[in-house]
């Protein structure tokens, strides 16, 4: 959740000044990093899924929505940033500050959901392969497509309707900022956003230990590149999110001046926790194409002959579907 960070929250009691210009500056800088990783990767995500991967597969459909969701969620970073880095804060009008809230969370909820239902869909072939939910085809993942992103904007309408424009005035300036403009809707933006995690992490780690007690048998011909793959994104998923979450959750207590988070000093320090929490957490949109498409042996098969194509002007044009492998008349997706 975008806080106004940029505030100086001067108070007899505890000034915040340093916390919040190193929050303001860290951030700043690695949300272009982020930009430009998340842009460049999920971009190549979606051109290689358009343009060499059969789309009426479950998997490549979600895998193209889950780039599409990473892609909306980065489109609310730049505005974030230049929040931070702005003396005067919010520097966009109120319909603004609505509109940009609502794309950054309908692009963190739909992310979520299709990471759980993905990894969901990966339980069931690994462990469950001839259940009829893998003979679905088009209709039900763009269906089921449908129904998240659905989901993902009913979640994220009350950011369009409690967040609003204020403005802070301290000894100097007036700074405006971009937040709810009610404490007791904001503690729930901040729940909402820990039952979703808490949600999604149990049916993750639930999914890859029956996936991984399924590929550790004795009879299982799969190689440790696939175990170390799986244990990549689980502990990535885990050490991105978990401290994120604990956050905002802690900062949530300090609203309701729960002791001793109140204190001055715990404050601070929770505070610090939050902006690098945040930092590893949002990376996240640039981290999914690496960890799910990315070490994929397909995909880079694919990105190969995309950059042989374009070094010889696309004087070889490739089939659309010549690579696909099948198995027992199944398309195997890129992971």
């Amino acid at each position: 959740m975008v806080y106004d960070y940029t505030m100086d929250y001067d108070n007899d009691i505890c000034k915040k000044t340093e916390v919040t210009k190193f929050g303001a500056v860290v951030t700043s800088v690695f949300f272009t990093v982020v930009i430009m990783f998340s842009c460049v990767g999920n971009g190549l995500v979606l051109w290689i899924l358009i343009k060499y991967e059969n789309l009426k597969s479950m998997t490549n459909t979600f895998l193209l929505n889950l780039a599409i969701s990473d892609l909306v969620f980065t489109i609310g970073l730049p505005f974030w940033a230049s929040y931070l880095v702005s003396n005067q804060g919010w520097l966009f009008d109120e319909p603004a500050c609505k509109a940009i809230n609502f794309i950054f969370f309908v692009g963190f909820y739909s992310s979520t959901i299709f990471l759980t239902v993905m990894t969901v869909h990966r339980y069931m072939a690994v462990v469950h392969p001839l259940s009829v939910v893998l003979k679905r085809k088009s209709f039900h993942s763009t269906l089921t497509s449908v129904i998240i992103w659905l989901l993902s904007i009913f979640t994220a309408m009350p950011h369009v309707i409690f967040n609003t424009v204020g403005s802070h005035s301290n000894s100097i300036e007036e700074i405006f900022y971009c937040d709810y403009d009610n404490i007791n809707w904001k503690l729930v933006g901040t729940y909402l956003q820990n039952f979703f995690f808490l949600t999604a992490f149990i049916t993750i780690s639930f999914c890859y230990i029956q996936i991984l007690q399924r590929l550790l048998r004795p009879t299982s011909h799969t190689r440790r590149k696939t175990v170390r793959l799986i244990l990549c994104i689980v502990v990535v998923f885990f050490l991105g999110w978990v401290p994120y979450n604990v956050a905002i959750f802690l900062d949530s207590l300090i609203s309701w001046e729960v002791a001793p988070l109140n204190d001055c000093i715990v404050s601070t320090i929770v505070d610090y926790v939050y902006y690098v929490s945040r930092l590893v957490a949002f990376s996240h949109c640039c981290l999914n194409p690496l960890f799910y498409v990315f070490m994929g042996i397909k995909f880079r098969n694919h990105l190969k002959k995309m950059l042989w194509n374009v070094s010889r002007n696309g004087s070889q044009p490739q089939n659309r579907h010549s690579n696909l492998i099948y198995s027992n008349g199944e398309e195997i997706s890129m992971y």
